[in-house]
């Protein structure tokens, strides 16, 4: 089984903003598979599939970012899993607009999506997509930055990151975590 969850915060509000870059790819990989997620579980949106055989499920946890570690719990809790996996998918400050860090583990780095994930972990590690969103201009606070929605620049560039972003998913799941950080790290 493989847990794949996009941060992000629920309701319109947010709906397209650079903090939910992670539930746009998620939407993606729904789309994509013919996987809806409509069931509630674990305060979180969940569908589930198959691929090459092993059971994967998509979660966006609908708890606010800052609570996403206990959405994340309890999926696990409840589909029999550990972080060994769980891959989270989610926007990152450091890194420009666009590009894909695959990791296998880190620190949380001032996102507090992911520091709730260790949190409620109590540490162990697990998989991380992280999705760049590049820096605020100066002056501007990176938490009115994250909640913003994407410059018109950005927006003509979003679906195709989206799309980088879903592929690299698709290729940790089918070619492990190494082959996915090999193709996928070196920017495009």
């Amino acid at each position: 089984m493989k847990l794949i969850v996009g941060l992000g915060n629920p309701g319109n509000r947010y709906e397209r903003t650079r903090h939910n870059l992670g539930f746009l790819v998620i939407d993606r990989l729904a789309q994509q598979n013919g996987v809806k997620l409509h069931k509630l579980l674990c305060d979180a949106l969940v569908g589930e599939w198959s691929c090459d055989g092993e059971k994967v499920v998509l979660a966006k946890p609908q708890t606010f970012m800052n609570r996403s570690g206990a959405a994340i719990e309890g999926l696990l809790q409840e589909f029999g899993g550990s972080a060994e996996d769980l891959v989270v998918i989610y926007d990152d400050l450091d890194l420009p607009f666009g590009r894909i860090r695959i990791r296998p583990k880190g620190r949380a780095g001032g996102h507090l999506g992911v520091a709730s994930i260790i949190e409620n972990l109590a540490g162990a590690p697990f998989n991380r997509v992280r999705l760049g969103i590049g820096r605020p201009a100066e002056g501007m606070e990176a938490t009115d930055f994250v909640l913003q929605p994407f410059s018109s620049e950005e927006t003509s560039q979003l679906n195709a990151v989206v799309n980088h972003a879903a592929e690299a998913v698709g290729c940790l799941l089918r070619d492990g975590l190494q082959r996915a950080m090999e193709l996928y790290n070196r920017g495009h």
